[in-house]
């Protein structure tokens, strides 16, 4: 499996877990050129979450949560208020699902976080 056969895997994991929690999935890879593309933009109860997901196959190399720094958190918080001034939403946060593969798959979802 190649890094981006591993990235939309994970997506699809996430996206399973989000909507068994309750949410609404609206997009997927809404890309903003030159700004980023946020993975997955969800709704519950009346909030939006821009979601940035991270899959690791191991965590021999570090968590994959660690990965989101505070430059691609920058990054996510313009693409959402690019969102929010195309679509007029409001109330939105950012979240971070991490999902290590291996040895057993592990999804955890860090909400709120920027």
């Amino acid at each position: 499996m190649n890094n981006k056969q591993k990235g939309a895997a994970g997506e699809d994991l996430a996206c399973r877990y989000l909507e068994r929690n309750g949410f609404e999935i609206f997009e997927r890879n809404k890309s903003y050129p030159k700004v980023c593309e946020i993975d997955i933009i969800a709704k519950r109860k009346n909030k939006l979450h821009f979601v940035e997901v991270k899959t690791r196959k191991t965590d021999a190399f570090g968590l994959p949560g660690d990965a989101v720094d505070k430059r691609k958190l920058a990054h996510i918080r313009q693409g959402a208020t690019l969102y929010q001034q195309e679509n007029g939403r409001n109330s939105f946060q950012i979240d971070v699902i991490a999902i290590t593969l291996k040895p057993e798959l592990k999804i955890e979802h860090f909400g709120n976080i920027g």
